[in-house]
């Protein structure tokens, strides 16, 4: 037993989570346990876990990692302050006559909010509650509406910004600098999260052609599945529309621009993006938005002339337009200032900072603790030899690296079926990662590529999350298992997208190969 107490060990962390046991205590508690089962078998050198202390200070000191709550916040409160009911509103009226205009509509919502607000529960529960209860009423077929609305929540996982973009693009970039190291190279190259969001936007947005293709094939073949909605619905004037999709449209630019543009890091977009989501709400909670107005300007216009004519006032040798400018931009930042207070104090009679700031802590506080577990798990496998076992059965597999690469992908697609991506791409990927990418595969459309299987994670059976999602506040005609065979034909779609990615793999690597 003692030859396999890594594997044994693996599959006791399956058993764990899949009795129900806290994931982050699962993780955590079966490393201690089998750490010290392995050092009393004589395969487990103890002292070994002396380093988690140093894993605990890289992980609390990783400045990418931040971005994380800042993201989550961002989208927690354009999430709770109605931005998706006003979007699923006008898109639906706008596409709703036509043959399959709703699941139209939805896919392209979910889009948007997946690039404003990257949390693939808040968009699910959104749709679920507003877009699914329409989509019946004209008559949809349950599973259909059913599995538009799961898989267009979970767009908020492939596009940019993503909590599994920062993930993978921290695991990846370490996996590539240790293949780097074992290559023999001591000054070695590393990834960034700007990379991988680059990366992820053309398969992406091939993935929402992809739903939008199946939706309309679908329509025209079988039209009593999606017919379209009443007549006498109106249709949303041109203002209208502008008006709820210019802000999300604008801080969507503002964010991925500037880290693509090389204005920012992914850090201090992801500030700019709860600020302007803060700003966001402020407008939506209605009260005066003249304030909040000219302080997004103020603020718009810092960032253009301080971009074109940089000052530093700490400077002593200031030229007299240096001091004229610098104080121009102090005036302008402090209206920026007000219009935050503005904004705040107009959305806090909503408690949208209240709900928005718990919904932050509880998500944050489970994906860090899940990442600080895992450190020790990992810790502890690699401490039992489980890293070496790994990658014996990768090298010993049929056909090579793509042999390989089949089986990971195969394994990830398993797991996710159990497990959450945070999981899986904290313990499973630093151990297959380096392997691969030895093997010779490119780490930027690696990562890509296992990004789409994380993100069907969310639509496989039994344990996809989307579907507890949808589950808990769908109407009571539709079933679990209309939501199940509703997001089959999308799960499809996902290895669809994955194989076109395999063929082209430019789809990820164009891209930041012309930006960095």
């Amino acid at each position: 037993m003692a030859d396999y107490l890594d594997l044994v060990m693996f599959g006791a962390l399956l058993a764990g989570i899949l009795l129900g046991f806290p994931v982050a205590f699962s993780i955590a508690g079966v490393a201690i346990l089998f750490a010290y089962l392995g050092w009393a078998l004589g395969v487990m050198d103890i002292p070994l876990l002396g380093a988690m202390a140093q894993r605990v200070f890289g992980l609390l000191s990783n400045q990418t990692l931040i971005a994380i709550p800042l993201f989550i916040f961002m989208g927690a409160v354009l999430e709770k302050s109605g931005v998706a009911e006003s979007l699923l509103d006008t898109m639906g009226r706008l596409f709703g006559k036509l043959r399959g205009g709703l699941g139209i509509s939805v896919v392209l919502v979910g889009a948007l909010l997946a690039a404003s607000t990257g949390i693939v529960g808040a968009t699910v529960v959104a749709m679920g509650l507003i877009a699914l209860p329409s989509m019946l009423r004209a008559g949809y077929d349950p599973r259909v509406g059913a599995g538009i609305v799961c898989t267009a929540g979970t767009l908020g996982q492939i596009i940019p910004p993503s909590t599994l973009l920062i993930i993978l693009a921290d695991v990846m970039s370490n996996a590539f600098q240790q293949a780097q190291y074992e290559q023999g190279k001591f000054v070695v190259e590393a990834l960034s999260v700007g990379q991988f969001f680059a990366a992820s936007m053309g398969p992406g947005l091939a993935l929402v052609v992809l739903y939008l293709v199946y939706i309309v094939i679908r329509g025209v073949l079988r039209p009593d599945d999606m017919p379209p909605v009443r007549a006498d619905l109106p249709r949303p004037s041109a203002q209208e529309v502008l008006s709820v999709v210019v802000p999300p449209v604008l801080l969507i630019l503002a964010v991925l621009g500037s880290i693509l543009g090389g204005i920012a890091t992914p850090t201090e977009a992801a500030a700019v993006g709860a600020v302007g989501a803060v700003l966001m709400a402020g407008l939506k909670s209605g009260g005066n938005r003249r304030p909040i107005l000219a302080g997004t300007g103020a603020l718009l216009l810092l960032a253009v002339l301080s971009g074109l004519y940089p000052v530093r006032l700490q400077r002593s040798d200031l030229e007299p337009a240096q001091l004229v400018a610098g104080g121009a931009y102090v005036l302008l930042a402090g209206l920026g200032v007000l219009a935050v207070l503005s904004a705040l104090r107009e959305a806090w009679g909503r408690k949208v900072p209240h709900d928005a700031a718990g919904s932050t802590l509880v998500m944050t506080s489970m994906i860090f603790a899940t990442i600080l577990a895992a450190g020790m798990f990992s810790l502890v496998f690699i401490g039992l030899g489980g890293e070496e076992r790994v990658g014996e059965i990768l090298q010993s597999m049929p056909g090579g690296p793509t042999g390989a690469l089949l089986f990971s992908m195969g394994l990830v697609f398993l797991l996710g079926c159990f497990l959450d991506f945070v999981e899986i791409s904290v313990i499973l990927l630093p151990l297959v990662a380096p392997v691969l990418i030895l093997m010779g595969h490119d780490p930027l459309w690696l990562g890509i590529l296992l990004a789409i299987n994380l993100q069907t994670s969310f639509l496989t059976p039994p344990f996809g999350f989307s579907l507890f999602y949808l589950g808990g506040v769908a109407p009571d005609e539709v079933t679990t298992g209309h939501i199940y065979a509703g997001v089959l034909p999308f799960i499809g779609l996902q290895v669809v997208g994955m194989v076109l990615l395999w063929l082209v793999p430019q789809l990820a690597t164009a891209l930041p190969a012309a930006l960095f």
